[in-house]
């Protein structure tokens, strides 16, 4: 994975809000087909930070690149080559299941014809055929993040942001959701996850983790357990995350 090229690079990251410093300095590399964890604590700057790289927020200062473009004057270049998801939000209820599909479609400079192919592709995958015109809120939470997930690849980003993805989903659809993301990181796209379940940051292939607007840690799991002579990832959160000073 070191050949691969990065498609996140940012040197000294910083996010201000007044005097409060919601970002603090923070550097790192993602590479292409990578799954990077981007832990830390309500109130760790993780989401400001996500916010920054999705184009959606300028930072106060230090440099990030996404897919190629400059976080200051390329936003709208760096919405089009990354996909998002949110457990909080991430279909529509009252659309249908094609509905959905075809819009976010639309949403992502889809031609009509692409989203009628891709959807009916996706709708196959899948196996909701007979799924495909009832309405999503009347699915179950798990089906409502896979279709939420491969909505945010129709478009084949370079990068796929993740937050909090499996909150509230049972431990059986988890991990068919991480064999989705699996998929998708060996096809070359990268996975940018936020998560509050340790044993997923297990299978990240590096963790970051932010404690009070700056990068606490950040390796491999193996590394970081060695590190902080930890036996799991909920014991390195834990010893980082016990001397964080703000919470949300």
């Amino acid at each position: 994975m070191t050949d691969l090229p990065n498609v996140i690079e940012t040197e000294a990251l910083t996010r201000r809000f007044g005097d409060f410093v919601a970002v603090n300095s923070i550097s790192f590399q993602v590479k292409a087909g990578e799954i990077f964890g981007f832990l830390g604590a309500n109130g760790a700057g993780k989401t400001t930070a996500m916010r920054i790289l999705c184009g959606l927020l300028s930072p106060t200062s230090g440099k990030a690149r996404v897919a190629g473009y400059d976080v200051y004057t390329e936003s709208e270049s760096i919405k089009q080559q990354i996909g998002y998801m949110s457990q909080k939000f991430s279909l529509y209820e009252n659309l249908t299941v094609r509905e959905n599909i075809r819009f976010f479609g639309g949403i992502y400079g889809l031609s009509a014809a692409e989203q009628k192919r891709k959807s009916d592709e996706l709708i196959t995958r899948l196996g909701l055929s007979h799924e495909a015109n009832k309405l999503v809120g009347s699915l179950p939470i798990g089906w409502r993040q896979k279709i939420s997930f491969s909505t945010a690849l129709l478009h084949q980003p370079k990068i796929v942001f993740l937050d909090e993805p499996t909150g509230g989903v049972d431990p059986i659809t988890r991990r068919q959701f991480r064999d989705m993301i699996y998929e998708t990181a060996h096809s070359g796209i990268s996975i940018f996850v936020t998560t509050h379940y340790m044993d997923e940051a297990e299978y990240c292939d590096r963790v970051s983790i932010m404690v009070d607007g700056a990068i606490a840690a950040l390796d491999t799991p193996d590394r970081l357990k060695q590190q902080f002579v930890a036996n799991s990832m909920d014991s390195v959160f834990l010893q980082l995350a016990r001397h964080a000073r703000r919470n949300e």
